[in-house]
């Protein structure tokens, strides 16, 4: 490109060196904790998903192997278990959320972790080393480019989450610097997924993509592979082409070691099995109607306001299938009018078609407020009722939030609820007190016995 521009320095180097020499040791008790919340949650939600839809028919297109498929019976190749994993673990768009990659992140980490994991025999402690690893490269692929990279269309899960796959790999593999950068090289040409694809199965695929994508690059590394030197921060390269209006920010990021964007940016635990932008307003207006006694067939009217964000992630109305349900901020608000709650069964297909549900989800509206931040989690609503009266709140976070986090029964509780699907009582209870102290652990394979 001709242009002149103020570029960031190339992100492979310190990324690289980070990866490949970063020791449990050297990680802050608090990054290890919220990591192995973070496997907690994502193996959780990752064995509901595999019994539905997407995950089902990812692991169906498998073949044979020996590496684990959560949540059921048959085990295959490794690159068809983390498709099959990754896609499982964002099939009910339960996983966690972080704005440090404006996406999700662990989804992207915990399934090549346990397929490399089971490969090599792994420790619990290696296990936790190579997540962070991964989320740190995550956020610091993607500051110099976000929101804006959302904003043009691209799902950050896959797109970021591709070179934290390959972060998560290559630590395990103990690539050498060299290696790695390549498998972040490599893993630059693999990234993709588009946000037009929201509200159907290959929104998941996105996850499984990046999961076999990033194991991919980083194996290929291992072998001797290599990939252009800048093709992250080159012109043309992963940010060019990848950046959105405002283009590429060479002031963004952090540095890696020093500061940990797994502290400073999150992870916001889900409580609702759906897109993270209608959570504050879903509870917003399940406590509005809980506190003032508003019965369904009295709401004549209800006002969402919320961030840009939202208003491109939530496309669907009118939703006639429950994967187009977790986007819809009219069907999810009126769910919680109705119902009190939004569980997994709100995003079954044959509770979509509600009478109630729809009477209330015709009466909702979604409304941009221009002067919240693109990535805001607000949510001002405006409830009228059929006698007149107006109630009016406004909520700025969701539950489950990174600084008030869920506590442990209610992480519990919502792994429980996820795992009772594929597991039995004796194995739901064994994987979460292995999951829960991940650290201690000395197998990944014994581990994964028990999912």
């Amino acid at each position: 490109m001709s242009e002149q521009r103020h570029r960031p320095p190339n992100p492979s180097e310190p990324i690289a060196s980070f990866v490949s020499t970063l020791s449990f040791e050297e990680i802050p008790e608090d990054a290890v904790r919220l990591a192995e919340r973070c496997f907690v949650d994502t193996v959780g939600v990752t064995l509901a998903g595999a019994q539905t839809g997407a995950g089902a028919a990812a692991a169906a297109i498998a073949d044979l192997g020996e590496t684990t498929v959560l949540g059921r019976d048959e085990s295959a190749s490794m690159s068809d278990a983390a498709l099959a994993n990754g896609t499982a673990g964002h099939g009910l768009d339960f996983d966690d959320v972080s704005w440090g990659m404006d996406g999700h992140p662990s989804v992207a980490l915990v399934a090549p972790a346990l397929a490399v994991g089971e490969r090599l025999d792994a420790t619990g402690r290696e296990l936790v080393t190579a997540f962070v690893a991964g989320f740190e490269t995550e956020c610091a692929i993607a500051a110099p480019i976000s929101p804006s990279h959302y904003g043009r269309g691209w799902h950050p899960t896959s797109t970021f989450g591709v070179f934290g796959a390959a972060a998560v790999a290559a630590s395990l593999l103990e690539c050498s610097a060299e290696e790695t950068r390549h498998a972040l090289h490599i893993a630059a040409s693999m990234a993709s997924g588009l946000k037009r694809n929201f509200g159907s199965m290959t929104k998941p695929l996105h996850a499984g993509h990046a999961v076999r994508s990033g194991l991919t690059a980083a194996r290929l590394a291992d072998e001797g592979f290599t990939a252009d030197s800048a093709a992250i921060a080159g012109d043309d390269g992963f940010w060019d082409l990848y950046a959105g209006e405002e283009g590429v920010d060479p002031t963004a990021g952090h540095e890696l070691g020093s500061e940990w964007a797994i502290l400073t940016e999150g992870v916001h635990v889900k409580k609702y099995p759906c897109c993270y932008f209608t959570h504050t307003s879903i509870a917003n207006v399940i406590d509005l109607v809980t506190e003032h006694g508003i019965d369904p067939e009295s709401v004549a009217s209800i006002a969402v306001h919320a961030a840009g964000g939202a208003v491109d992630a939530l496309a669907h109305d009118d939703p006639n299938t429950g994967l187009e349900a977790k986007f819809s901020m009219p069907y999810t608000v009126a769910y919680g009018v109705v119902t009190r709650r939004v569980d997994l069964a709100a995003f079954e297909d044959e509770h979509v078609d509600d009478p109630a549900v729809q009477a209330v989800r015709e009466r909702v509206t979604l409304e941009l407020n221009s002067d919240l931040h693109y990535d805001s989690h607000e949510s001002r609503l405006r409830l009228e009722t059929t006698d007149g009266t107006v109630y009016e709140q406004v909520r700025e976070n969701p539950p489950g939030i990174h600084e008030n986090p869920l506590s442990i029964p209610e992480l519990r509780a919502k792994y429980e609820m996820c795992a009772e699907r594929a597991l039995s009582e004796t194995d739901v209870e064994a994987s979460w007190a292995a999951l829960e102290s991940l650290r201690e652990q000395s197998s990944t394979r014994e581990l994964l016995a028990h999912l």
